[in-house]
């Protein structure tokens, strides 16, 4: 199993103070940042784009900070050299937002970012069996797309388990209602890269709360 990763989500920061916001979460810990895309349109709320992480990464220089973009998007294959000029380091589009997976996926790996793929929780884990040889990571959702803040949905697990029993090197993230109450059902299913919003972002000591969620996926994978 791969190493624990810790990856906040800015969507749980204050926009503000985006600058500092970022920085704090290097500064407590983190390995990546997640940093949510939303269109309106493949989801109904609507975040940020690619000028926005390009002023990140301004300020969080690469090799320095790990971007995690996961793409809330219609026609992903539309936004992946403006993602790949800002800074992007993984771009992750949505199973269900194309048909032409593969393309995708070789044309972010011809833009010099490692790929990933997620699956909302209908969607079945076997959907993407097939494209995990040419991808970089899964993200296995644990609610629906589109908001923070949702409550964690412990019967996406099962998709988890099947992917890490599958793929045991893969890193499996998992995104949706992360905390210390729930970290231990997504470890013990086998996820290794942990998004947390509020979780963190809201915690009273930040920097504890990533060791306690890493802490959690290096117990799992002593087992």
């Amino acid at each position: 199993m791969p190493e624990a990763k810790i990856a906040p989500s800015i969507l749980a920061g204050d926009f503000a103070n985006l600058e500092y916001e970022c920085k704090r979460m290097m500064k407590c810990g983190s390995d990546w940042l997640h940093i949510d895309i939303m269109d309106g349109h493949f989801v109904p709320n609507l975040t940020i784009g690619a000028p926005v992480v390009t002023c990140i990464r301004g300020v969080l220089p690469k090799g320095d900070s790990f971007f995690d973009c996961h793409m809330m998007v219609s026609e992903p294959e539309r936004w992946v050299e403006d993602f790949a000029k800002a800074g992007s380091d993984l771009y992750c589009f949505h199973y269900e937002a194309t048909t032409e997976h593969e393309a995708l996926i070789d044309k972010i790996h011809a833009a010099g970012m490692r790929a990933g793929c997620a699956i909302k929780p209908k969607t079945p884990a076997s959907a993407v069996f097939d494209l995990v040889p040419k991808l970089d990571m899964v993200l296995v959702m644990t609610v629906e797309p589109g908001f923070g803040g949702q409550k964690f949905m412990k019967d996406c697990m099962p998709k988890v388990e099947a992917l890490r029993s599958k793929f045991p090197e893969l890193d499996i993230e998992v995104d949706g209602g992360l905390s210390i109450d729930t970290i231990d059902f997504a470890a013990d299913a086998g996820a290794n890269v942990i998004v947390a919003g509020t979780g963190v972002f809201r915690a009273q000591d930040p920097q504890e709360a990533i060791a306690a969620l890493r802490a959690a996926v290096n117990k799992r994978q002593l087992k």
